[in-house]
Order: structure tokens, then sequence, then C-alpha cells
């Protein structure tokens, strides 16, 4: 028998997973392309911002597409 102050039991989640990582690591590399992007310090960062950019864009339509 179940106690009333008891809450139910949840059914175990997966922490991470593939889609997970993926699409976090996705929106790391987007927010830092911007971040290169808009900086006035280094003209490296400016050029390879675009190259971040679109890695981040390409991980995150292929990454969403994983199980999870």
């Amino acid at each position: 028998m179940m106690d009333a102050h008891e809450p139910p039991a949840l059914p175990p989640q997966k922490r991470f997973t593939p889609r997970s990582i993926a699409e976090g690591l996705a929106t790391l590399l987007i927010a830092a392309g911007f971040i290169m992007l808009m900086q006035p310090f280094a003209m490296v960062l400016y050029t390879y911002s675009f190259v971040v950019l679109l890695a981040g864009t390409v991980l995150f339509i292929v990454g969403s597409k994983f199980p999870g």
C-alpha cells in the first residue's frame, strides 16, 4: 500500500543522450562563432568565425537526427 504523502515513482531517465550532447556542443559552437564574429580585437578570430558558425549549424542539423 502506498503512503498518501509519498510521491509516485518516476521512470528512470537518461541523462546524456547522443542527441543532447550533439545539440549542446552545436549550441556552444554557434555562440562561440557569434562572439568571434562581433569581437573587435583579433582578426584571426573574425576570419574563422564563419567556419565555426557553419560547423555548429551542421552539427545541430545532423545531431538532431540522433536517437534520444
